[in-house]
């Protein structure tokens, strides 16, 4: 059974130098985790989520605007997509359990996943890079290799399931249009409805932080958009390579991105820190964003003494509402007293 969902097919729009657009479309299938919907689906482009389902929902929701209006045409494609992400969700269940029996387990936690997707240039209007490869456990199962349309095992649990795909010539043929061809067909279809949104631009906070005195300097910026962005440390217009540690661009719930850049400056005399300075770039915006290195507005965890007066205040505080609390315990207890109420590669 074929289940990719065709809206995943979207285009990154991140500037006339960025040829290569991304599709991923994330399946995970668990069991043993009672607090986890046992089947997630995350469609993403260029690291930006686009729609989700779950079984606890069991309906596939739109995360972007635009997405809404690249399916006006069709008024029942949310449903349909609905039912197709509910299909996949019963094949994975399953395969969970085959893949148990392969690896010969039984109990406990265990994730079965499924990725699908593709890199297209839109210039030579090629595929890359087609994606196709189940997981299990957090190691890869098994894929597909688009050169030799062939299925690689590198597992031995999953030698026979290879052996089943590789001679099932209608389904590599399925897999081989859905990734050459349509793929970029709806790369090109959203860059009509989804341009707007994707061209746009946005400026991070810039804070600086730091734990403890002693602790590296943290420049942290965090709400920009594209992810195609830099953040360094420099010393009089120079870069920094040295007592630096840049982290990665990470997520937010809002679709935008955050970074982080440590400096260590505990070989820094304090009246060299005003040489320091930490520079945002960010891909299609001309001016850097430069925050200077001032004792005074860093951000830190250190603790600062408390005067009598205000600990004082804040224990009559606490005695106050301790009282009110009690209170109000004392007459509900009173009221009660009273009475007052995909593919399946199981062979």
């Amino acid at each position: 059974m074929e289940t990719w969902t065709l809206s995943l097919l979207l285009v990154s729009l991140h500037g006339a130098a960025a040829v290569i657009h991304s599709m991923k479309n994330f399946e995970t299938a668990s069991s043993g985790l009672p607090n986890f919907p046992e089947y997630v689906s995350v469609g993403m482009f260029d690291e930006l989520q686009v729609d989700h389902y779950d079984s606890n929902t069991r309906r596939v929701e739109p995360k972007q605007d635009w997405m809404i209006r690249f399916t006006e045409e069709d008024p029942e494609y949310w449903k349909s997509q609905t039912e197709i992400y509910f299909s996949s969700q019963q094949v994975h269940k399953a395969n969970i359990e085959v893949a148990k029996q392969r690896f010969n387990q039984t109990g406990g936690v265990h994730i079965f996943q499924r990725m699908v997707g593709c890199d297209w240039d839109d210039e030579t209007n090629k595929v890359v890079r087609g994606f196709y490869q189940y997981g299990f456990d957090g190691e890869d199962f098994i894929s597909f290799d688009m050169k030799t349309e062939t299925w690689i095992a590198p597992k031995q649990q999953a030698v026979i399931t290879k052996h089943k795909w590789d001679h099932d010539k209608a389904w590599i043929a399925q897999i081989n249009h859905s990734l050459t061809q349509l793929c970029p067909e709806w790369l090109k279809k959203s860059v009509k409805y989804g341009s707007s949104s994707l061209m746009r631009t946005e400026l991070p906070l810039v804070s600086l932080l730091q734990k403890s005195p002693s602790s590296p300097v943290c420049c942290h910026a965090t709400g920009f958009y594209p992810d195609r962005a830099s953040l360094f440390w420099r010393k009089d217009g120079e870069e920094l390579h040295e007592d630096v540690d840049h982290g990665e661009i990470l997520h937010n719930h809002d679709g935008t991105f955050q970074m982080s850049v440590d400096l260590n400056l505990s070989s820094v005399p304090a009246e060299d820190w005003r040489r320091y300075e930490c520079v945002f770039q960010l891909s299609g915006v001309e001016k850097d964003s430069v925050t200077r290195l001032d004792e005074a507005v860093i951000r830190t965890n250190a603790e600062k003494p408390i005067d009598t007066t205000t600990t004082t205040t804040i224990i009559i505080i606490i005695a106050a509402v301790a009282v009110l609390v009690l209170a109000v315990v004392g007459f509900m207890a009173y009221r009660k007293r009273k009475g007052e109420k995909l593919k399946d590669f199981q062979v």
